[in-house]
């Protein structure tokens, strides 16, 4: 375990995520079998590709993470908070992985258009993990990244309450 100072990065520092880091031909060729039409060419091309996915049993490392209190108690029986919990602190800490690679000067091309059920059998079927999103990591073609897309107005996207 990695000691730091600083406040959990996930609630309860329950820390759910996984990564599978994608970098040799064999497990490119494994992943393509996964992947929709639109996104094979640009994540085969990338030199890694990271699934992000959350283990369904993060709980289990409770006792060691948040020593505070039965934290583990809180989830088991519960199938539906055991999901809800890995998905949303998975998710977060999918957008930490790009936060920090684009601080490295990395691109990073985000996805889902991929079949679970593939990815399960190539990469994770020994293990409690599921996977979320995909991220091809890498320096991009210039000719071929599109410019920023339009975003929604703070209005459009916000409620104040």
């Amino acid at each position: 375990m990695v000691e730091n100072s600083g406040p959990p990065l996930t609630s309860a520092n329950c820390s759910p995520a996984r990564f599978v880091f994608i970098r040799t031909q064999n497990g490119k060729e494994l992943l393509a079998a996964a992947l929709s039409g639109g996104n094979l060419e640009k994540t085969m091309t990338a030199p890694v590709t990271v699934l992000i996915c959350h283990d369904m049993k993060f709980y289990d490392q409770l006792p060691q993470l948040f020593p505070h209190g039965d934290a583990r108690s809180w989830f088991t029986g519960s199938p539906e908070l055991i999901e809800e919990t890995a998905m949303r602190n998975g998710s977060l800490a999918g957008g930490y992985l790009i936060m920090a690679a684009r601080a490295l000067g990395l691109d990073c091309g985000p996805l889902s258009g991929f079949d679970a059920g593939e990815i399960t059998e190539a990469f994770l079927k020994d293990t409690d993990w599921k996977v979320n999103f995909i991220c091809n990591l890498g320096y991009g073609d210039p000719k071929k990244i599109w410019d920023r897309l339009p975003r929604l107005s703070f209005e459009d996207a916000c409620v104040l309450a």
